[in-house]
């Protein structure tokens, strides 16, 4: 019997004029349409196979799903966050990185199918993420969904160090 379904992810930030701002993403879809407020989410994805993984293998799923959420990729080191579980049971493992994104980013993510309108037997295309944008850490807590505002809290005690 397998655990809860694991994710991995990263935490992009950067200083500006001394406050820290980071990367959130929303989820794209039409259940995420009309949700902002709780919505967002750091760049994540599920880890491959059934586990334990280790460090290196969270750390490299986290690069892979930033880079396929977002078009962004993370040459430098990444500082472990932790993990949180989620409502749904889920663990998300959270690495922090400085960055930030050109004024005229537009995310570039994989896409899914679903059937939509539900029992229509239509199916529709949407891409993972359909907004990425950089909040100062006050704005990120009312968009991440809550168990992940954990991990702002954890970036903000390690850049106080």
């Amino acid at each position: 019997m397998s655990g809860p379904k694991q994710s991995a992810g990263v935490l992009l930030w950067r200083s500006v004029e001394g406050a820290v701002e980071v990367l959130l993403v929303h989820p794209g879809g039409p259940y995420f349409a009309r949700k902002d407020a709780g919505a967002w989410s750091i760049p994540k994805g599920e880890l491959d196979g059934d586990g334990p993984w280790s460090d290196a293998e969270r750390e490299a799923c986290a690069r892979r799903e930033l880079e396929e959420e977002t078009g962004l990729t993370v040459d430098g080191p990444l500082v472990s966050l932790g993990s949180v579980r989620l409502k749904s049971r889920k663990i998300v493992h959270a690495f922090a990185a400085e960055g930030g994104i050109p004024p005229d980013f537009e995310p570039r993510s994989n896409r899914f199918v679903i059937e939509w309108p539900p029992r229509s037997g239509r199916r529709a295309e949407f891409p993972e993420v359909d907004r990425a944008e950089m909040f100062d850490l006050d704005a990120a807590r009312d968009k991440l969904n809550p168990a992940q505002v954990a991990f702002l809290d954890r970036l903000v005690a390690h850049l106080a160090g």
